[in-house]
């Protein structure tokens, strides 16, 4: 069984990103077993700052789920956000990406929307995303985040359009399909 680190709680810069947070939607992000739902999105500024509140955003979705359950699910959940933030125009000022949590009778299935590729980065690519093969993960310059996800996810897919780009992954409850337990 791998060993948890833990996940830094929100720092004073967080606190400063949850002051953009009203007051009626605070119960997002406080890290408590969430009221029931079914689906639950929110709109994120693409900046670094908001990691911490993707994860906090992650753990109460999470939350009312043994440890390992919710670590995963906001380790892959960050790391669907930093990729937004990192390889998307969601990244570039003034822009955000939207996570969304679907709650189902197996599992949380999260999706990440961005705003695309950026046009720079155009030229007659797209397509979907793949992880790097298993033999290239430990040496690949990137590719590194979505092969976490290829092993810890149960499934995970995206919808292929460069324009605005979807990511998803579901990790059903007993981490079916998960390679976690083996990590």
């Amino acid at each position: 069984m791998p060993t948890l680190v833990a996940v830094p709680a929100l720092t004073r810069t967080g606190d400063t990103v949850l002051e953009r947070v009203p007051d009626e939607y605070r119960h997002y992000f406080n890290g408590r077993a969430p009221v029931p739902f079914t689906k639950r999105r929110w709109e994120f500024a693409g900046e670094p700052v908001s990691v911490p509140l993707v994860r906090a955003f992650l753990e109460t979705c999470a939350a009312g789920r043994d440890s390992d359950y919710q670590y995963v699910l906001t380790l892959l959940g960050a790391e669907l956000a930093t990729n937004a933030i990192r390889h998307s125009r969601s990244g570039e000022p003034g822009r955000t990406f939207v996570l969304r949590v679907d709650r189902g009778p197996n599992g949380l299935t999260v999706t990440c929307r961005d705003q695309g590729t950026p046009v720079n980065a155009l030229k007659g690519e797209g397509g979907q995303l793949f992880a790097s093969p298993p033999e290239e993960r430990l040496t690949a310059e990137d590719g590194r985040g979505l092969a976490l996800i290829d092993s810890f996810a149960t499934t995970w897919g995206d919808n292929g359009h460069p324009s605005i780009r979807k990511v998803w992954f579901h990790l059903a409850y007993d981490m079916t399909g998960s390679s976690w337990p083996a990590a």
